[in-house]
Protein backbone atom coordinates (compact mmCIF):
# COMPACT_ATOMS: atom_id res chain seq x y z
CA UNK A 1 0.00 0.00 0.00
CA UNK A 2 1.38 3.56 -0.96
CA UNK A 3 1.23 5.83 2.20
CA UNK A 4 -0.13 9.74 1.82
CA UNK A 5 0.03 12.68 3.80
CA UNK A 6 -1.91 15.45 3.48
CA UNK A 7 -1.24 19.03 4.48
CA UNK A 8 -3.61 21.97 4.31
CA UNK A 9 -4.24 24.84 6.42
CA UNK A 10 -7.84 24.26 5.53
CA UNK A 11 -10.07 21.75 7.77
CA UNK A 12 -12.02 21.30 5.41
CA UNK A 13 -10.11 20.38 2.55
CA UNK A 14 -8.20 17.67 4.40
CA UNK A 15 -11.52 16.22 5.73
CA UNK A 16 -13.04 16.13 2.12
CA UNK A 17 -10.00 14.65 0.78
CA UNK A 18 -9.59 12.27 3.47
CA UNK A 19 -13.46 11.56 2.75
CA UNK A 20 -13.02 11.87 -1.57
CA UNK A 21 -9.37 10.05 -2.66
CA UNK A 22 -10.17 6.53 -4.01
CA UNK A 23 -7.44 4.50 -1.41
CA UNK A 24 -8.81 1.37 -2.48
CA UNK A 25 -9.17 1.73 -6.24
CA UNK A 26 -5.35 3.40 -6.20
CA UNK A 27 -4.07 0.79 -3.28
CA UNK A 28 -2.98 3.21 -1.24
CA UNK A 29 -3.50 4.38 2.32
CA UNK A 30 -4.16 7.90 4.48
CA UNK A 31 -1.38 7.94 7.10
CA UNK A 32 -1.80 11.12 8.50
CA UNK A 33 -2.39 15.21 7.97
CA UNK A 34 -0.77 18.24 9.51
CA UNK A 35 -1.68 22.13 8.94
CA UNK A 36 1.49 24.04 8.98
CA UNK A 37 4.74 23.15 7.57
CA UNK A 38 6.00 22.61 10.63
CA UNK A 39 3.76 20.28 12.09
CA UNK A 40 4.11 18.60 8.48
CA UNK A 41 7.79 18.29 9.14
CA UNK A 42 6.94 16.12 12.38
CA UNK A 43 4.52 13.74 11.09
CA UNK A 44 6.37 13.05 7.57
CA UNK A 45 9.45 12.37 9.94
CA UNK A 46 7.30 9.84 12.28
CA UNK A 47 4.84 7.99 9.40
CA UNK A 48 7.71 8.47 6.12
CA UNK A 49 5.27 8.88 3.49
CA UNK A 50 5.05 7.70 -0.13
CA UNK A 51 3.85 10.85 -1.53
CA UNK A 52 3.04 14.19 0.54
CA UNK A 53 -0.18 16.39 -0.82
CA UNK A 54 0.75 20.21 0.51
CA UNK A 55 -0.51 23.30 0.22
CA UNK A 56 1.87 26.57 -0.13
CA UNK A 57 0.57 29.02 2.11
CA UNK A 58 0.17 28.48 5.54
CA UNK A 59 1.13 29.87 8.82
CA UNK A 60 4.26 29.00 10.85
CA UNK A 61 6.22 27.57 8.26
CA UNK A 62 4.93 27.47 4.44
CA UNK A 63 4.91 24.61 1.96
CA UNK A 64 7.99 25.59 -0.08
CA UNK A 65 10.34 25.91 3.08
CA UNK A 66 9.01 22.86 4.39
CA UNK A 67 9.59 21.03 0.86
CA UNK A 68 12.79 22.61 0.90
CA UNK A 69 14.01 21.18 4.50
CA UNK A 70 12.81 17.78 3.17
CA UNK A 71 14.98 18.12 0.06
CA UNK A 72 18.02 18.72 2.63
CA UNK A 73 17.14 15.69 4.60
CA UNK A 74 16.80 13.56 1.25
CA UNK A 75 13.44 13.08 1.65
CA UNK A 76 12.75 9.87 -1.10
CA UNK A 77 8.98 10.45 -1.61
CA UNK A 78 6.73 12.50 -3.68
CA UNK A 79 5.45 15.89 -3.29
CA UNK A 80 2.35 17.10 -4.82
CA UNK A 81 1.71 21.03 -4.29
CA UNK A 82 -2.09 21.62 -4.14
CA UNK A 83 -2.43 25.42 -3.47
CA UNK A 84 -4.45 28.30 -4.17
CA UNK A 85 -1.48 30.48 -5.24
CA UNK A 86 -1.22 29.70 -9.50
CA UNK A 87 1.62 32.51 -9.04
CA UNK A 88 4.54 31.61 -12.17
CA UNK A 89 7.11 32.46 -8.88
CA UNK A 90 5.61 30.00 -6.83
CA UNK A 91 5.45 27.68 -9.60
CA UNK A 92 9.31 27.51 -10.86
CA UNK A 93 10.21 27.58 -7.42
CA UNK A 94 7.99 24.44 -6.77
CA UNK A 95 9.77 23.12 -9.61
CA UNK A 96 13.18 24.00 -8.69
CA UNK A 97 12.14 21.57 -5.35
CA UNK A 98 11.33 19.16 -7.98
CA UNK A 99 7.77 18.27 -6.76
CA UNK A 100 5.75 16.11 -9.12
CA UNK A 101 3.03 18.08 -9.84
CA UNK A 102 1.62 22.15 -9.06
CA UNK A 103 -2.41 21.72 -8.75
CA UNK A 104 -4.45 24.90 -8.28
CA UNK A 105 -7.37 25.11 -6.13
CA UNK A 106 -9.80 24.42 -6.51
CA UNK A 107 -9.26 21.13 -8.13
CA UNK A 108 -11.78 18.54 -9.13
CA UNK A 109 -11.09 14.66 -7.32
CA UNK A 110 -10.60 13.35 -11.05
CA UNK A 111 -7.83 15.45 -11.67
CA UNK A 112 -6.34 15.19 -8.49
CA UNK A 113 -7.23 10.76 -8.87
CA UNK A 114 -5.15 11.41 -12.18
CA UNK A 115 -2.39 13.43 -10.88
CA UNK A 116 -1.87 10.36 -7.78
CA UNK A 117 -2.20 7.44 -10.13
CA UNK A 118 0.26 8.80 -12.42
CA UNK A 119 2.82 9.80 -9.00
CA UNK A 120 2.46 6.23 -8.45
CA UNK A 121 3.05 4.66 -11.34
CA UNK A 122 6.66 6.49 -11.40
CA UNK A 123 7.34 5.07 -7.74
CA UNK A 124 6.12 1.33 -9.17
CA UNK A 125 8.50 2.12 -11.78
CA UNK A 126 11.70 3.50 -9.32
CA UNK A 127 10.96 0.78 -7.15
CA UNK A 128 11.50 -1.90 -10.22
CA UNK A 129 14.56 -0.08 -11.14
CA UNK A 130 16.14 -0.07 -7.43
CA UNK A 131 15.52 -3.44 -7.40
CA UNK A 132 16.35 -4.56 -10.77
CA UNK A 133 20.18 -2.89 -9.56
CA UNK A 134 19.85 -4.58 -6.11
CA UNK A 135 19.74 -7.94 -7.93
CA UNK A 136 22.93 -9.38 -7.97
CA UNK A 137 23.28 -8.46 -4.36
CA UNK A 138 20.09 -9.95 -3.94
CA UNK A 139 21.23 -13.00 -5.74
CA UNK A 140 24.50 -13.47 -3.57
CA UNK A 141 22.61 -12.68 -0.49
CA UNK A 142 20.01 -15.64 -0.95
CA UNK A 143 23.16 -18.05 -2.17
CA UNK A 144 24.96 -17.55 0.63
CA UNK A 145 22.53 -19.54 3.39
CA UNK A 146 22.39 -22.40 1.37
CA UNK A 147 26.19 -22.29 0.55
CA UNK A 148 26.50 -22.67 4.34
CA UNK A 149 23.88 -25.06 4.73
CA UNK A 150 25.34 -27.84 2.54
CA UNK A 151 28.82 -26.81 4.07
CA UNK A 152 27.32 -27.45 7.76
CA UNK A 153 26.07 -30.55 6.37
CA UNK A 154 29.41 -31.86 5.09
CA UNK A 155 30.83 -31.01 8.03
CA UNK A 156 28.33 -32.98 10.01
CA UNK A 157 28.32 -35.85 7.44
CA UNK A 158 32.15 -36.07 7.23
CA UNK A 159 32.18 -35.19 3.78
CA UNK A 160 33.49 -32.18 3.04
CA UNK A 161 37.29 -32.39 0.61
CA UNK A 162 39.69 -32.32 4.08
CA UNK A 163 42.66 -30.98 1.05
CA UNK A 164 40.65 -27.80 1.17
CA UNK A 165 38.52 -27.60 4.23
CA UNK A 166 40.85 -25.00 5.73
CA UNK A 167 40.13 -22.79 2.69
CA UNK A 168 36.52 -23.31 2.84
CA UNK A 169 36.26 -22.31 6.36
CA UNK A 170 35.55 -18.87 6.53
CA UNK A 171 38.22 -16.83 8.76
CA UNK A 172 35.85 -15.97 11.32
CA UNK A 173 34.76 -18.96 12.07
CA UNK A 174 37.92 -20.61 12.03
CA UNK A 175 39.41 -18.62 14.72
CA UNK A 176 35.67 -19.24 16.69
CA UNK A 177 35.75 -22.85 15.70
CA UNK A 178 39.05 -23.42 16.50
CA UNK A 179 39.17 -21.87 20.15
CA UNK A 180 36.41 -24.42 21.40
CA UNK A 181 36.08 -27.84 21.63
CA UNK A 182 32.67 -29.41 19.92
CA UNK A 183 30.02 -32.04 20.02
CA UNK A 184 26.63 -33.50 17.76
CA UNK A 185 23.81 -34.04 18.96
CA UNK A 186 21.30 -36.16 16.72
CA UNK A 187 17.77 -35.72 16.65
CA UNK A 188 15.60 -38.30 15.35
CA UNK A 189 11.31 -37.38 14.73
CA UNK A 190 9.85 -40.60 16.25
CA UNK A 191 6.88 -41.95 13.98
CA UNK A 192 3.85 -42.10 15.50
CA UNK A 193 0.28 -42.64 14.05
CA UNK A 194 0.48 -38.65 13.78
CA UNK A 195 3.08 -38.84 10.82
CA UNK A 196 2.40 -42.30 9.58
CA UNK A 197 0.06 -41.50 6.84
CA UNK A 198 1.32 -38.06 5.99
CA UNK A 199 1.95 -36.96 2.46
CA UNK A 200 5.97 -36.09 1.96
CA UNK A 201 4.98 -32.45 1.13
CA UNK A 202 3.06 -32.49 4.73
CA UNK A 203 6.21 -33.88 5.78
CA UNK A 204 7.74 -31.28 4.73
CA UNK A 205 6.19 -28.45 6.26
CA UNK A 206 5.94 -30.67 10.18
CA UNK A 207 10.08 -31.00 9.71
CA UNK A 208 10.14 -26.96 8.30
CA UNK A 209 8.23 -26.07 11.89
CA UNK A 210 10.10 -28.28 14.02
CA UNK A 211 13.55 -26.51 12.33
CA UNK A 212 11.43 -23.37 14.01
CA UNK A 213 10.98 -24.63 17.24
CA UNK A 214 14.94 -25.80 17.83
CA UNK A 215 16.15 -22.62 16.21
CA UNK A 216 14.12 -20.47 18.30
CA UNK A 217 15.21 -22.61 21.63
CA UNK A 218 19.20 -22.40 20.41
CA UNK A 219 18.77 -18.74 19.83
CA UNK A 220 17.81 -18.35 23.75
CA UNK A 221 20.22 -20.68 25.44
CA UNK A 222 23.08 -21.55 22.71
CA UNK A 223 23.13 -18.91 19.96
CA UNK A 224 26.51 -19.96 18.90
CA UNK A 225 24.91 -23.58 18.28
CA UNK A 226 24.00 -24.64 14.36
CA UNK A 227 20.94 -27.02 13.30
CA UNK A 228 21.62 -28.63 10.41
CA UNK A 229 18.72 -30.83 8.56
CA UNK A 230 19.90 -34.16 7.78
CA UNK A 231 17.45 -36.59 5.41
CA UNK A 232 14.30 -37.98 6.56
CA UNK A 233 13.58 -37.87 10.21
CA UNK A 234 17.14 -37.23 10.95
CA UNK A 235 18.67 -33.53 12.04
CA UNK A 236 21.79 -32.69 14.16
CA UNK A 237 23.11 -29.97 16.18
CA UNK A 238 26.29 -28.54 16.65
CA UNK A 239 27.47 -27.63 19.93
CA UNK A 240 30.38 -25.29 20.52
CA UNK A 241 31.96 -25.71 23.95
CA UNK A 242 34.17 -23.34 25.42
CA UNK A 243 37.61 -25.17 26.34
CA UNK A 244 37.53 -24.06 30.12
CA UNK A 245 33.87 -25.76 30.53
CA UNK A 246 33.76 -29.01 31.85
CA UNK A 247 32.45 -31.83 29.52
CA UNK A 248 29.82 -32.97 32.55
CA UNK A 249 28.75 -29.62 33.14
CA UNK A 250 28.58 -28.69 28.96
CA UNK A 251 26.41 -32.30 28.32
CA UNK A 252 24.82 -31.51 31.52
CA UNK A 253 23.36 -27.85 30.10
CA UNK A 254 22.78 -29.79 26.07
CA UNK A 255 20.33 -32.52 27.79
CA UNK A 256 18.89 -29.73 29.53
CA UNK A 257 18.21 -28.01 26.19
CA UNK A 258 17.48 -31.16 24.56
CA UNK A 259 14.56 -31.71 26.91
CA UNK A 260 13.20 -28.00 26.38
CA UNK A 261 12.84 -29.11 22.44
CA UNK A 262 11.38 -31.91 23.06
CA UNK A 263 8.73 -30.41 25.11
CA UNK A 264 7.97 -27.60 22.96
CA UNK A 265 7.90 -30.24 20.24
CA UNK A 266 5.35 -32.40 21.85
CA UNK A 267 3.52 -29.06 23.03
CA UNK A 268 3.02 -27.25 19.75
CA UNK A 269 3.47 -29.83 17.15
CA UNK A 270 2.04 -33.33 18.61
CA UNK A 271 5.20 -35.27 18.01
CA UNK A 272 7.54 -36.54 19.63
CA UNK A 273 11.79 -36.30 19.48
CA UNK A 274 14.64 -38.54 20.45
CA UNK A 275 18.35 -36.95 20.83
CA UNK A 276 21.19 -38.95 21.33
CA UNK A 277 24.70 -37.06 22.43
CA UNK A 278 28.04 -37.86 20.58
CA UNK A 279 31.28 -37.29 22.24
CA UNK A 280 33.21 -33.92 22.83
CA UNK A 281 35.72 -33.60 19.84
CA UNK A 282 38.99 -31.52 19.76
CA UNK A 283 39.18 -30.43 16.23
CA UNK A 284 36.12 -28.79 13.62
CA UNK A 285 37.34 -31.39 11.05
CA UNK A 286 36.67 -34.54 13.78
CA UNK A 287 32.75 -33.45 14.51
CA UNK A 288 31.51 -35.67 12.12
CA UNK A 289 32.80 -38.58 14.34
CA UNK A 290 30.54 -37.09 17.31
CA UNK A 291 28.04 -37.41 14.84
CA UNK A 292 27.85 -41.29 14.13
CA UNK A 293 28.42 -41.59 17.97
CA UNK A 294 24.87 -39.65 18.82
CA UNK A 295 23.13 -41.94 16.33
CA UNK A 296 24.47 -44.67 17.65
CA UNK A 297 23.36 -43.58 20.89
CA UNK A 298 20.07 -42.99 19.71
CA UNK A 299 20.01 -46.59 17.67
CA UNK A 300 20.62 -48.60 21.16
CA UNK A 301 18.08 -46.01 23.09
CA UNK A 302 15.39 -46.96 20.10
CA UNK A 303 16.36 -51.05 20.78
CA UNK A 304 16.37 -50.82 24.79
CA UNK A 305 12.64 -49.50 24.15
CA UNK A 306 11.49 -51.90 21.22
CA UNK A 307 12.27 -55.40 22.59
CA UNK A 308 11.07 -56.76 18.98
CA UNK A 309 14.59 -55.34 17.43
CA UNK A 310 16.50 -57.31 20.47
CA UNK A 311 19.69 -58.72 18.55
CA UNK A 312 19.80 -56.14 16.13
CA UNK A 313 23.07 -54.21 17.99
CA UNK A 314 26.31 -56.31 16.84
CA UNK A 315 28.64 -57.12 19.35
CA UNK A 316 31.11 -54.83 17.39
CA UNK A 317 29.78 -51.36 18.11
CA UNK A 318 32.04 -49.64 15.72
CA UNK A 319 29.97 -50.97 12.88
CA UNK A 320 26.58 -50.80 14.40
CA UNK A 321 27.43 -46.80 14.08
CA UNK A 322 24.58 -45.29 11.52
CA UNK A 323 25.88 -45.01 8.22
CA UNK A 324 24.82 -40.99 8.44
CA UNK A 325 28.09 -40.10 5.65
CA UNK A 326 27.39 -43.27 3.86
CA UNK A 327 23.54 -42.49 3.16
CA UNK A 328 24.97 -38.17 2.87
CA UNK A 329 27.08 -39.87 -0.21
CA UNK A 330 24.80 -42.35 -1.75
CA UNK A 331 21.72 -39.67 -1.59
CA UNK A 332 23.60 -36.96 -3.11
CA UNK A 333 25.42 -38.93 -6.26
CA UNK A 334 21.83 -40.63 -6.60
CA UNK A 335 19.96 -37.22 -7.20
CA UNK A 336 22.47 -36.17 -9.64
CA UNK A 337 22.77 -39.19 -11.10
CA UNK A 338 25.91 -40.70 -10.79
CA UNK A 339 25.63 -43.56 -11.44
CA UNK A 340 29.36 -45.20 -10.98
CA UNK A 341 30.09 -43.54 -7.94
CA UNK A 342 26.62 -44.73 -6.36
CA UNK A 343 27.86 -48.09 -7.40
CA UNK A 344 31.16 -47.30 -6.07
CA UNK A 345 30.26 -45.76 -2.74
CA UNK A 346 27.61 -49.17 -2.26
CA UNK A 347 30.71 -51.50 -2.83
CA UNK A 348 33.21 -49.43 -0.31
CA UNK A 349 30.16 -49.43 2.30
CA UNK A 350 29.27 -52.97 1.62
CA UNK A 351 33.56 -54.04 1.97
CA UNK A 352 33.43 -52.18 5.37
CA UNK A 353 30.20 -54.09 6.61
CA UNK A 354 31.82 -57.24 4.86
CA UNK A 355 34.92 -57.03 7.19
CA UNK A 356 33.03 -58.00 9.74
CA UNK A 357 32.01 -61.09 10.95
CA UNK A 358 29.40 -59.81 13.99
CA UNK A 359 27.19 -57.99 11.53
CA UNK A 360 24.05 -59.72 12.04
CA UNK A 361 21.02 -60.68 9.36
CA UNK A 362 19.00 -58.72 11.40
CA UNK A 363 21.18 -55.39 11.81
CA UNK A 364 21.76 -55.83 7.65
CA UNK A 365 18.18 -55.54 7.40
CA UNK A 366 17.76 -52.49 9.82
CA UNK A 367 20.36 -50.95 7.92
CA UNK A 368 18.43 -52.14 4.64
CA UNK A 369 15.05 -50.36 5.69
CA UNK A 370 16.86 -47.21 6.73
CA UNK A 371 18.83 -46.40 3.51
CA UNK A 372 15.75 -46.80 2.31
CA UNK A 373 13.81 -44.01 4.32
CA UNK A 374 16.33 -41.81 3.43
CA UNK A 375 16.46 -42.39 -0.44
CA UNK A 376 12.83 -41.94 -0.57
CA UNK A 377 13.00 -38.55 1.39
CA UNK A 378 15.85 -36.86 -0.51
CA UNK A 379 14.30 -38.28 -4.12
CA UNK A 380 10.78 -37.07 -3.52
CA UNK A 381 11.56 -33.38 -4.38
CA UNK A 382 13.53 -34.76 -7.87
CA UNK A 383 9.62 -35.98 -8.53
CA UNK A 384 10.46 -39.42 -7.84
CA UNK A 385 8.31 -41.51 -5.61
CA UNK A 386 10.05 -44.68 -4.74
CA UNK A 387 6.25 -46.10 -3.58
CA UNK A 388 5.07 -45.55 -7.26
CA UNK A 389 8.38 -47.57 -8.75
CA UNK A 390 8.22 -50.28 -5.86
CA UNK A 391 5.68 -51.73 -3.88
CA UNK A 392 5.96 -51.13 -0.18
CA UNK A 393 4.74 -54.48 0.35
CA UNK A 394 7.35 -56.18 -2.26
CA UNK A 395 10.53 -54.05 -0.81
CA UNK A 396 9.57 -55.55 2.67
CA UNK A 397 9.60 -59.23 1.49
CA UNK A 398 13.11 -58.62 -0.56
CA UNK A 399 13.97 -57.09 3.01
CA UNK A 400 13.59 -59.74 4.93
CA UNK A 401 15.14 -62.38 2.62
CA UNK A 402 18.82 -60.16 2.69
CA UNK A 403 20.70 -61.99 5.27
CA UNK A 404 24.52 -60.65 4.43
CA UNK A 405 26.76 -57.63 3.17
CA UNK A 406 26.72 -58.26 -0.27
CA UNK A 407 23.11 -59.57 -0.75
CA UNK A 408 22.23 -55.72 0.49
CA UNK A 409 24.76 -54.21 -2.11
CA UNK A 410 23.76 -56.16 -4.96
CA UNK A 411 19.95 -55.29 -3.53
CA UNK A 412 20.93 -51.45 -3.36
CA UNK A 413 22.40 -51.30 -6.66
CA UNK A 414 19.50 -53.11 -8.68
CA UNK A 415 16.84 -50.31 -6.94
CA UNK A 416 19.44 -47.51 -8.15
CA UNK A 417 19.40 -49.26 -11.47
CA UNK A 418 15.94 -49.10 -11.81
CA UNK A 419 15.76 -45.26 -10.38
CA UNK A 420 18.00 -44.07 -12.61
CA UNK A 421 16.38 -45.43 -16.07
CA UNK A 422 12.51 -44.61 -14.29
CA UNK A 423 10.61 -42.31 -16.92
CA UNK A 424 11.34 -38.63 -16.43
CA UNK A 425 14.87 -38.79 -14.28
CA UNK A 426 16.63 -36.81 -16.24
CA UNK A 427 14.84 -34.39 -16.41
CA UNK A 428 13.38 -34.18 -12.67
CA UNK A 429 17.03 -34.25 -11.29
CA UNK A 430 18.01 -31.24 -13.44
CA UNK A 431 15.00 -29.45 -11.64
CA UNK A 432 15.92 -30.67 -8.15
CA UNK A 433 17.86 -27.45 -7.20
CA UNK A 434 15.01 -25.29 -8.94
CA UNK A 435 12.71 -26.71 -6.49
CA UNK A 436 14.68 -26.46 -3.47
CA UNK A 437 15.49 -23.35 -3.90
CA UNK A 438 11.56 -22.28 -4.21
CA UNK A 439 11.31 -24.34 -0.95
CA UNK A 440 13.72 -22.33 0.78
CA UNK A 441 12.48 -18.69 -0.78
CA UNK A 442 8.60 -19.81 0.44
CA UNK A 443 9.90 -20.72 4.15
CA UNK A 444 12.31 -17.83 4.14
CA UNK A 445 10.50 -15.45 2.82
CA UNK A 446 6.99 -15.96 3.82
CA UNK A 447 6.25 -12.98 5.85
CA UNK A 448 6.90 -11.10 2.51
CA UNK A 449 4.63 -10.83 -0.57
CA UNK A 450 5.50 -13.48 -2.48
CA UNK A 451 4.45 -14.30 -6.03
CA UNK A 452 6.13 -16.76 -9.09
CA UNK A 453 6.69 -13.85 -10.83
CA UNK A 454 9.59 -12.58 -8.25
CA UNK A 455 10.99 -16.16 -8.38
CA UNK A 456 11.13 -16.36 -11.75
CA UNK A 457 13.35 -13.45 -11.96
CA UNK A 458 15.23 -14.63 -9.35
CA UNK A 459 15.70 -18.22 -11.68
CA UNK A 460 15.46 -16.48 -15.30
CA UNK A 461 12.36 -19.26 -15.97
CA UNK A 462 9.33 -18.18 -16.71
CA UNK A 463 6.29 -18.75 -14.39
CA UNK A 464 4.79 -21.23 -16.03
CA UNK A 465 7.58 -23.00 -16.16
CA UNK A 466 8.19 -23.02 -12.66
CA UNK A 467 4.62 -24.01 -11.71
CA UNK A 468 4.96 -26.75 -13.69
CA UNK A 469 8.40 -28.09 -12.39
CA UNK A 470 7.04 -27.05 -8.86
CA UNK A 471 3.98 -29.02 -9.00
CA UNK A 472 5.41 -32.05 -11.10
CA UNK A 473 8.06 -32.72 -7.77
CA UNK A 474 5.40 -31.50 -4.88
CA UNK A 475 2.43 -32.23 -5.85
CA UNK A 476 0.45 -28.47 -5.59
CA UNK A 477 0.98 -25.18 -7.21
CA UNK A 478 3.90 -22.61 -6.19
CA UNK A 479 1.04 -20.11 -4.48
CA UNK A 480 -0.74 -23.51 -2.15
CA UNK A 481 2.89 -23.87 -0.91
CA UNK A 482 2.94 -20.61 0.53
CA UNK A 483 -0.03 -20.27 1.84
CA UNK A 484 0.93 -23.60 3.71
CA UNK A 485 3.71 -22.62 5.21
CA UNK A 486 1.79 -19.62 6.49
CA UNK A 487 -1.26 -21.36 7.79
CA UNK A 488 1.62 -23.58 9.69
CA UNK A 489 3.61 -20.89 11.03
CA UNK A 490 0.24 -18.90 12.15
CA UNK A 491 -0.96 -22.34 13.50
CA UNK A 492 2.41 -22.16 15.72
CA UNK A 493 2.53 -18.36 16.76
CA UNK A 494 -1.13 -19.09 17.96
CA UNK A 495 -0.52 -21.52 19.97
CA UNK A 496 2.46 -19.87 21.77
CA UNK A 497 -0.44 -17.51 22.69
CA UNK A 498 1.74 -14.26 22.54
CA UNK A 499 0.73 -12.89 19.62
CA UNK A 500 -3.02 -11.11 18.59
CA UNK A 501 -4.25 -12.40 15.88
CA UNK A 502 -3.82 -9.16 14.05
CA UNK A 503 -0.30 -9.04 14.86
CA UNK A 504 -0.06 -13.11 13.11
CA UNK A 505 -1.69 -12.49 10.12
CA UNK A 506 1.09 -9.27 9.77
CA UNK A 507 3.86 -11.65 10.72
CA UNK A 508 2.94 -14.32 7.73
CA UNK A 509 2.21 -12.08 5.63
CA UNK A 510 -1.56 -10.75 5.23
CA UNK A 511 -2.36 -7.35 5.50
CA UNK A 512 -6.13 -7.85 5.41
CA UNK A 513 -7.10 -10.19 8.68
CA UNK A 514 -10.67 -11.46 7.32
CA UNK A 515 -8.73 -12.90 4.45
CA UNK A 516 -6.14 -14.31 6.70
CA UNK A 517 -8.95 -15.66 8.88
CA UNK A 518 -10.46 -17.01 6.54
CA UNK A 519 -7.82 -18.73 4.88
CA UNK A 520 -7.27 -20.29 8.22
CA UNK A 521 -10.76 -21.69 8.52
CA UNK A 522 -10.32 -23.31 5.27
CA UNK A 523 -6.96 -25.01 6.57
CA UNK A 524 -7.88 -25.80 9.88
CA UNK A 525 -11.85 -25.99 10.30
CA UNK A 526 -11.74 -23.40 12.46
CA UNK A 527 -11.25 -19.43 13.23
CA UNK A 528 -7.71 -18.90 14.61
CA UNK A 529 -9.75 -17.18 17.76
CA UNK A 530 -11.16 -20.44 18.50
CA UNK A 531 -7.37 -22.53 18.70
CA UNK A 532 -6.25 -19.68 20.70
CA UNK A 533 -8.64 -20.88 23.31
CA UNK A 534 -7.53 -24.65 23.16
Amino acid sequence: MWRILIIDDDFQVLDGMRKSIPWEQLEAEWVGEAMDGEEGLAVIRETNPDIVITDIYMPVMNGLEMIEQLRNERFPGEIVILSGYSDFQYARQALRLQVSDYLSKPVTMEELRAVLERVIQELEARELKELEQEEIRRRLRMYEPFVQKEWLKAVVTGTFDRSVADESLKLSEKEYWSERYHLVMGMELASTMRISNLTLTDWNLFRFALANIVRELLADHWPEAEFVELHSHHAAVIFHLKRDMSGEEALRDIRRAAERMADCVRTYLKLEIRTGFGGITDHWKEISNSTEEAFLDLLQQTLVTDPAQSGVLPADSKIAIRPIKFCQELAEAIVYSKEETTDAIVESYVRQLGETASVSPAYVQYLCLEIWTILAYSLYSTGIVLDELFPEQTVSQEVSRIATAGELGRWLKEKIRVISTSRGWSENSRHKDTVEFMIQYAHSRYPEEINLEDVSKQLYLSRNYLNQIFKKAMGETFTNYVIRVRMEKAKALLLEGRHMIYEIAEMVGYKNVPYFSSLFKKYYGMNPSELGKK
